[in-house]
């Protein structure tokens, strides 16, 4: 064998591939990564309600122990081969750089899953990194005081800790200084140790753990970044192919009303934040948040199973005021405000001589509201930020109390009642990071403080609402005035180990409240127990003025002759997270094969508590995932994307 030369130190550094410095340099780095990967990665195994046990906890940090070893491997080559000189502060900084990037990652999909319950993906932050403006109020939320000083205990020793320790321990043990003779380059040491590095990070994409356990969640963090990518995911597609015509990609771009019995009346559509059909009262008589909405449940047309289709805000103001299948993903989301497929509600009865108006107690910078609004073909746009704040609270990151809206809501009817209008008002109150205003007190709904101020929330607006129906009472267009109150998605708890709403496809996340109030119709008002869609509202609304729509075919069904037989499809937010169906009272989940399918019987399982998807045959399992396919390529089609996720 033959011998490198001496490094300074008096021994041979080339046995060990690095001298004394290095090591003590690449360890005081690596060592605390390693291990604060490793410690929030236990964090986010014992929160969850399962219980891996030792073995399955062992499966669920693989993927880590063999990212760590292989990225520790990869700098201990690189340092090998570039000794001195320019290339090893090159060197230096990639590492530095890298470590930091690395630590970032593994902090935020940290906190992600604090605060949603599912795993952080190159999408979710390339979508947060596009519309910063609108998202990063949501980030600043979900960063704490506390952790806010951690990471920058943790950047900061990234970039100075390593050096202090290295030249502190020189200094103790008199060790040459850095400029002595570096040992002669191993480069076979160094090929094997890149080797070695290149198997660890391809074993590291292979998530390990016991059954109840995504893929995406047993593996590392910065991994599962890194193989969501666009590059990543660029696998041959299995799904169906669907080439639409020019009217097929716009179904209802020359819809128009027919008038058969018609009435001049006004339409209010409600549009409640946040809000789950388990924590209002209509839904849930146990829980005393709404008497106001629960006196008006039982004069409206009350659907007692109503679901989104994206739990997600534009993508539910998409199905509601458009009656059409909206996108699918964050991109497709944002593409509304350049283009909607279709001809929505302020548009229809624009041409039937309604003025339109659109108010919102929420900031205008979320995923371009304004352009939205004015896509969907809205007279005028009334945002917070056009509106008088003072004496009003903060709700959350996005607006402030919905009482806000009143004022100006007054002021534009009082101007505007000379003629029929479409007005709706989209509340913010409820919404995540819940800060509850407390204008009409507080009540004790439940032990755990989050779900509890949230319910203060949903509280919240039903004073609301019961100070706009006062309003539109008190100016006399109450009787002469339909209104639609409806939940723009639900909120998830825990339930499931989710929380929020945009990947939470079960009950929590998916059902919503949706009445109509009719008071010159429907006095008495009257049960819907079909499952109902968003997409109804539409034809809902124009059956009740006494239209007809012609040259288009909206999807959803008016509430007041509801079919008995028809499957309603749901989609995750984020792309290849999850699919599911529902077909009058059984339900089916697929989740991309990151987890096995799900199937429930909600009539004798509402808590989504038992999955029965093993009592179906494996032909019955294809054919709801290929209806689900079917589904969402045509919707992807519609908005001139091609479906990347039916594979």
């Amino acid at each position: 064998m033959a011998r490198d030369r001496a490094d300074g130190e008096g021994r041979v550094a080339g046995r060990f591939l690095l001298n004394r410095r290095d090591r003590v340099y690449l360890l005081g780095l690596l060592v605390p990564l390693v291990v604060y990967d490793l410690f929030l990665k236990g964090l986010r195994i014992v929160s969850r309600h399962e219980d891996p046990g030792l073995l399955g906890g062992l499966g669920l940090l693989r993927s880590d122990l063999f990212f760590d070893m292989g990225y520790a491997l990869l700098w201990v080559a690189l340092f090998a081969v570039a000794q001195r000189g320019p290339l090893r502060w090159i060197v230096a900084v990639l590492l530095h750089l890298t470590t930091v990037l690395v630590a970032l990652v593994a902090t935020g999909a940290h906190r992600y899953f604090e605060t949603t319950g599912s795993t952080l993906d190159a999408e979710t932050v390339a979508h947060a990194l596009s519309s910063w403006k609108g998202s990063g109020a949501v980030v600043a939320s979900a960063v704490t005081p506390l952790l806010a000083v951690g990471v920058a205990v943790v950047l900061a020793y990234a970039v100075l800790g390593p050096w202090l320790l290295t030249r502190l321990l020189a200094r103790w043990r008199g060790w040459p200084n850095a400029g002595a003779q570096g040992a002669r380059v191993s480069w076979l040491g160094a090929a094997g140790a890149g080797l070695a590095a290149y198997a660890l990070f391809s074993f590291s994409t292979l998530p390990g753990g016991p059954p109840g356990f995504s893929k995406p969640f047993a593996r590392a963090a910065f991994v599962n970044v890194a193989a969501s990518t666009p590059a990543a995911l660029d696998a041959p597609d299995t799904g169906p192919k669907v080439a639409l015509s020019s009217d097929e990609k716009a179904p209802t771009a020359k819809a128009r009303l027919l008038a058969t019995r018609p009435e001049r009346r006004n339409v209010v559509l409600i549009h409640l934040e946040s809000t789950r059909a388990e924590s209002v009262t209509p839904y849930n008589e146990n829980l005393k948040t709404t008497p106001f909405l629960d006196d008006l449940a039982k004069r409206s047309i009350f659907a007692e199973r109503a679901y989104v289709v994206v739990p997600h805000t534009s993508n539910a103001l998409t199905a509601t005021v458009c009656g059409i299948y909206p996108p699918l993903d964050p991109e497709g989301t944002d593409s509304l405000a350049d283009r909607i497929p279709g001809r929505c509600l302020p548009k229809l009865l624009g041409d039937q001589g309604y003025r339109s108006v659109y108010f919102t107690s929420s900031v205008q910078t979320f995923e371009r509201r304004p352009e939205l609004v004015k896509n969907m073909g809205y007279g005028e746009f009334y945002p917070v930020e056009t509106m008088d704040t003072k004496g009003f609270r903060q709700a959350n990151y996005f607006g402030y109390e919905d009482d806000v809206m009143l004022k100006p809501s007054e002021e534009w009817l009082r101007s505007h009642s000379d003629q029929p209008f479409f007005a709706t008002y989209e509340t913010i109150t409820p919404h995540h990071d819940y800060r509850t205003p407390q204008r009409y007190g507080i009540e004790d709904f439940a032990k755990d403080d989050t779900l509890d101020r949230y319910q203060n929330s949903v509280r919240y607006v039903d004073f609301f609402l019961k100070n706009l129906f006062d309003q539109y009472k008190r100016l006399g267009l109450y009787d002469d005035t339909i209104f639609v109150i409806y939940g723009d998605h639900g909120e998830g708890f825990g339930e499931h180990g989710l929380y929020q709403h945009d990947n939470t496809v079960y009950e929590e996340g998916l059902r919503i409240p949706l009445l109509v109030v009719d008071p010159k119709r429907f006095p008495e008002g009257g049960r819907v127990r079909e499952p109902v869609s968003q997409l109804d509202v539409l034809p809902t609304i124009t059956d009740l003025l006494g239209y007809e729509v012609e040259d288009a075919k909206y999807p959803g069904s008016s509430m007041l002759s509801m079919p008995t037989d028809r499957t309603l499809n749901f989609s995750c937010w984020s792309e290849e997270t999850c699919l599911a169906s529902l077909k009058d009272s059984e339900k089916y989940v697929y989740h991309y094969g990151n987890q096995p399918d799900e199937v429930f019987d909600l009539g004798k399982d509402p808590g989504e508590q038992k999955n029965l998807a093993e009592g179906l045959s494996k032909s019955e399992l294809d054919d709801r995932r290929a209806a689900l396919f079917e589904w969402r390529a045509r919707v992807a089609a519609t908005y001139g994307e091609s479906d990347s996720s039916a594979r």
